[in-house]
């Protein structure tokens, strides 16, 4: 009798069907709002954790490719740790050097900066603007402002040590777990869903920064060029800051291009600021947005609109490190939450945007029962006479067809 009630309410429930679609979408937000929450909360640990989950990820093949060389597993690992964490160390390094210098430099030409700063006066106040406003407009831009801001910033660098500190051990122990992973996972039963979207993860996750690494060396070189021919201070550190700041999606152009701008306005005046500008802006669309889709197309197949917020997202809830992280931990929660999903494909076509929705629907086309890869032929069935009655394969393609 007591059985009785149980399954009435199971069939009730059953009958009521899923949620309304406005309740699923309130509890998802009210759901995803709290999680950020967290993360944010936690952002001085899950920084640099994270950030070393995505060095891992991208240095794993390596060990794989040691290993199949005849490398001892052990040796290829410690040789990947090296690798990850003397990266971070000369990215530390060159990006402090780069902030320091700005700072040593900016002093130097106090007195062209006063001039620049007291004709800008002159002209705010010749269109009509008053004295209290042009004072209030300018004093972010004032010289002790400015050195000040840079002093605060490379404190807080060196502050870093910690965090740097927990990335290194953490990359330590992720590097050396991780050459078991893949044999760990397929073990586990029915994610095989879950794992094709790990592994799409981690591709496209090395394929973003090696082509971010490729190109923004490539746009770091042609700018110092430009930056010795133009005559502007420290060019080698400059380039080096422009390829730092390349591994920010679409902000790290104009943190860049700051100093060199500011330096150029300082030695030559309105004129060679200008022209610092356009070089540095003509450069960066030429080859990154003409040369590299050429070679490379759309390398995460991620729309630009959803790169820009991402960045801004992720430095909100991480930190200045969640710039840096955008677009691999917009890779992550897509795969978990979209790319193993077998049925949200139209989600996967609407976020790679207008420039991967062809290749994101080839792919799906492909994984399609009726869809072939492209640059393989049909392998024609054999002959009814060449067919062993006894083989295995015949065993269970009937075997297969009886079931279907």
């Amino acid at each position: 009798m007591s059985a009785t009630p149980s399954l009435d309410g199971m069939a009730d429930h059953e009958n009521r069907g899923p949620l309304p679609l406005w309740l699923t979408v309130v509890l998802g937000v009210a759901g995803s709002s709290v999680a950020l929450w967290g993360v944010h909360a936690a952002s001085p640990i899950l920084g640099p954790v994270l950030l070393a989950f995505v060095l891992t990820v991208v240095v794993h093949p390596l060990i794989g490719a040691l290993v199949r060389r005849g490398m001892r597993k052990g040796l290829a690992v410690a040789i990947a740790v090296v690798v990850v964490d003397g990266g971070l160390i000369l990215f530390g390094i060159a990006l402090f050097v780069s902030v320091g210098q700005l700072a040593t430099v900016l002093p130097e030409y106090a007195n062209q900066w006063q001039a620049a700063l007291a004709g800008l006066r002159d002209t705010l106040k010749g269109l009509g603007f008053g004295p209290e406003q042009v004072e209030q407009a300018l004093r972010s831009v004032e010289p002790s402002t400015v050195l000040s801001a840079l002093a605060g910033l490379l404190s807080r660098l060196a502050g870093t040590i910690g965090a740097l500190v927990l990335v290194l051990a953490t990359a330590l122990f992720m590097t050396a777990e991780a050459a078991g992973v893949p044999e760990r996972l397929s073990e586990v039963p029915r994610t095989a869903h879950l794992h094709a979207a790990l592994a799409g993860f981690a591709r496209n996750t090395r394929r973003y920064l090696v082509v971010t690494s490729v190109f923004g060396f490539a746009v770091a070189v042609v700018d110092t060029v430009a930056l010795v021919v133009m005559g502007i201070p420290l060019p080698l550190v400059w380039g080096l800051l422009s390829f730092l700041t390349n591994y920010v999606p679409n902000i790290g152009f104009f943190l860049g291009l700051a100093p060199p701008a500011l330096l150029g306005f300082l030695v030559g005046g309105p004129a060679l600021g200008l022209l610092v500008i356009v070089v540095y802006s003509v450069v960066n669309f030429v080859l990154q947005s003409v040369v590299q889709p050429v070679f490379v197309g759309d390398a995460v197949n991620l729309s630009v609109t959803l790169s820009f917020l991402s960045v801004i997202a992720w430095t909100v809830v991480l930190g200045p490190i969640g710039a840096i992280l955008a677009v691999p931990m917009t890779l992550f929660v897509h795969a978990i939450l979209v790319g193993q999903d077998p049925d949200r494909r139209w989600a996967r076509v609407l976020l790679a945007g207008a420039s991967g929705e062809a290749t994101t629907e080839r792919r799906a086309a492909g994984r399609r029962p009726g869809g072939r890869q492209a640059g393989r032929a049909p392998t024609a069935p054999l002959p009814e006479s060449q067919k062993s009655p006894e083989s295995p394969g015949s065993h269970s393609a009937s075997g297969t067809s009886q079931a279907g």
